[in-house]
């Protein structure tokens, strides 16, 4: 009798298990909602994946972990360079300033009346897609290959001519060295060939707000669908 009672006990305690592990299961496949990147309908989410009834865009998996940063900073960082840039407000700083935002990042010099201003298009092209509320996350940053000639002054007026004054944006003088030893980082070629002209890639590239190298996007006046779905990633 006792050896009935417990076998009946285990029986028991397998199927509260079993009910327990299948409860579990099924709370986990519920817990993921979709949300268009492009918050076309607000912050209407959705409990499965599909496409955006508005831009069309597929639904993008909203995590329920809130990103924490902390002070390390990963091996791939841009974070890890020590050289100094100045901006165009005239301040001094490190890259590491601009930690805790996603950066939207290219290497233009202002003088250049071919590829620049086609770069500079599209980087205003890319912010004006990105929903207002998610702006202030993201840092703009232009940066200038040649620093000779485009020093904070010269950076300011061409952000004020730009209508690139926000907050948002922000131009960096660096010297020489800083200049390429980013470019290589970038793998953005550049080369002067005279003392007002270079020849240079068209890159953008986004950075998270740890600093670490998430998308690139190359090429003038194309498409930036992904662009757009790599910064909002980034974004809490």
């Amino acid at each position: 009798m006792k050896a009935l009672k417990h076998i009946f006990i285990l029986i028991i305690t397998t199927l509260l298990l079993q009910t327990c592990n299948s409860n579990t299961k099924s709370n986990s496949d519920n817990s993921t909602t979709y949300q268009c990147p492009m918050k076309c309908e607000g912050n209407k989410t959705f409990n499965k994946p599909g496409n955006c009834a508005v831009c069309k865009m597929d639904l993008q998996a909203l995590s329920s972990e809130i990103p924490i940063l902390n002070d390390a900073i990963s091996e791939t960082s841009i974070f890890n360079l020590t050289s100094k840039w100045d901006t165009e407000e005239g301040k001094t700083i490190e890259l590491k300033a601009l930690k805790g935002k996603t950066l939207v990042m290219v290497m233009i010099y202002t003088s250049c009346k071919a590829a620049c201003p086609r770069l500079v298009a599209d980087m205003r092209n890319i912010e004006t897609k990105l929903p207002l509320e998610d702006i202030k996350n993201i840092q703009f940053v232009m940066v200038s290959i040649d620093p000779e000639t485009d020093t904070p002054q010269r950076l300011k007026a061409f952000a004020i001519e730009n209508e690139m004054d926000g907050e948002q944006w922000m131009f960096l003088q660096g010297t020489t060295s800083g200049v390429r030893e980013f470019a290589n980082v970038l793998s953005m070629k550049y080369k002067e060939i005279s003392p007002i002209d270079f020849s240079h890639s068209n890159i953008i590239s986004v950075f998270n707000p740890a600093g670490e190298l998430i998308h690139q996007q190359e090429g003038l006046g194309v498409d930036n669908d992904e662009t757009i779905a790599a910064i909002l990633k980034t974004i809490p």
